[in-house]
């Protein structure tokens, strides 16, 4: 291997394939001659969309998440459709979860989630510029909404009744914006 920043596959084999994710697991040698084994989840990519009012309160979205066994409080977010555009798939999840339009979508950052162990890409965008409508959750969706005012916002961060990593990144990121 000539660039010390890439690994070469020496065997590939899909172990499961689902609607959400797939499993692969890998026989590769990385750089400096390591052989290993490496699972890798392979997802689509989700998107994420931190709606912020004209009074600066944050919307988010409050539901039960079978993988940690409790309800979460988090962005409204969810994983790319197919080929949709990030911003097209954040403008769509906020309106699903949230009945929420947006203005204007700002692209706050793009970050791999857990690339330890899972290729899943996320963009996380601001929406201002809001209207509100009617939620369309999916079948399965059992959503609670609340806006959080900046103080409120602080003291979830402060407090840890705001658990979540993507939702973490958004309001810190709000916050230092309001600093």
């Amino acid at each position: 291997m000539s660039d010390p920043t890439e690994a070469r596959r020496t065997a590939h084999r899909r172990v499961y394939e689902g609607k959400v994710l797939s499993l692969d697991v890998d026989e590769v040698e990385e750089p400096g001659g390591v052989k290993a084994t490496r699972e890798v989840v392979r997802h689509a990519g989700s998107v994420a969309t931190l709606a912020v009012d004209d009074r600066g309160r944050a919307l988010l979205v409050r539901q039960f998440r079978y993988a940690v066994g409790q309800a979460v409080w988090e962005l409204p977010a969810g994983r790319r459709d197919g080929g949709e555009a990030p911003e097209a798939g954040a403008r769509r999840e906020l309106i699903e979860e949230t009945g929420v339009v947006a203005a204007h979508m700002e692209l706050l950052a793009e970050f791999f989630t857990t690339p330890g162990f899972c290729d899943e890409r996320m963009w996380l965008f601001r929406a201002s510029g809001l209207t509100l409508g009617i939620a369309q959750p999916e079948a399965d969706e059992r959503i609670e909404m609340r806006w959080f005012t900046p103080a409120e916002v602080d003291a979830a961060l402060a407090d840890g009744t705001v658990r979540e990593g993507k939702t973490l990144v958004a309001l810190l990121m709000e916050q230092r914006r309001r600093d």
